[in-house]
């Protein structure tokens, strides 16, 4: 099976899965997706992962969906629709869901299915001349599985006239719509994302895993007694766990925690 799909870790726990199929414009199908759910996962199950980096080979990040497939998929039956949407699903679901901080890092065009991978890492940095667009309606589809991720990052009102027009828009444009994080220069794109790497290799992997499960178990929740009692019961569990009390006592003691010590 040729590798669409490329892994890398360094020494200090930064895993690159790189999208590698230039030839094709790093468009997906099946063989790529079921790849891409393999590294994530290998990924998730790795304790000497730290931090992961989703980027692309070539000049774009990712075409979507390969047309190719589409047009297989549209030959096969309800029941084998199904079971293809639900594997590209279970993978962005994975993606969404990896305890470690996600960046992902888009030098070029990403397009349909692309933004819903972009829009499952916790930070995304573009380059400026990076461009974007719902496509799915020029061909007759939607972008159905990656929806729930779009919506969240975007907002429903931006996603009603993207999702509709498939029109194109910049990397500026995906920065105010809440897509992306920041848009820099191109030659500016490695740095920004290394300062975001030190950053997040200083702070507790523990500490950051429950932050990213905070935001999604307390997100659109009603403020009440039962909200406020489950807050309260999870600073008190991270205060008593073991990076906690050595985040504390590094502080106090003015030196670095034990995580800090290869940075």
């Amino acid at each position: 099976m040729k590798s669409m799909v490329t892994t890398k870790i360094d020494i200090r726990g930064v895993t690159t899965i790189t999208l590698n199929r230039p030839e094709k414009h790093n468009a997906f199908d099946d063989q790529m997706v079921n790849q891409l759910t393999s590294a994530f996962e290998q990924t998730t199950t790795n304790p000497n992962s730290r931090v992961l980096i989703l980027a692309a080979a070539g000049k774009t990040f990712s075409a979507g969906a390969d047309l190719h497939w589409m047009k297989r998929m549209g030959k096969y039956s309800y029941k084998e629709n199904l079971k293809d949407a639900g594997s590209l699903a279970y993978m962005l679901k994975i993606l969404n869901e990896i305890p470690l901080p996600t960046i992902a890092r888009i030098q070029g065009p990403a397009f349909g299915g692309a933004l819903g991978l972009i829009s499952c890492c916790d930070i995304a940095i573009a380059a400026t001349k990076a461009s974007f667009a719902f496509s799915e309606v020029k061909i007759g589809l939607i972008p159905a599985t990656i929806s729930p991720y779009i919506i969240e990052a975007i907002g429903s009102r931006a996603a009603r006239r993207y999702f509709m027009t498939g029109e194109k828009f910049e990397a500026q444009q995906a920065v105010e719509l809440g897509l992306i994080n920041e848009a820099v220069e191109e030659t500016q794109l490695d740095n920004t994302i290394a300062q975001f790497i030190n950053t997040l290799l200083g702070n507790s992997p523990t500490a950051m895993h429950s932050a990213k499960q905070l935001v999604q178990d307390i997100r659109n929740r009603s403020i009440n007694d039962e909200l406020i009692k489950e807050t309260c019961e999870r600073i008190a569990d991270i205060r008593r766990s073991k990076e906690g009390q050595e985040g504390l006592s590094a502080f106090l003691e003015k030196r670095k925690p034990h995580w800090r010590q290869d940075n």
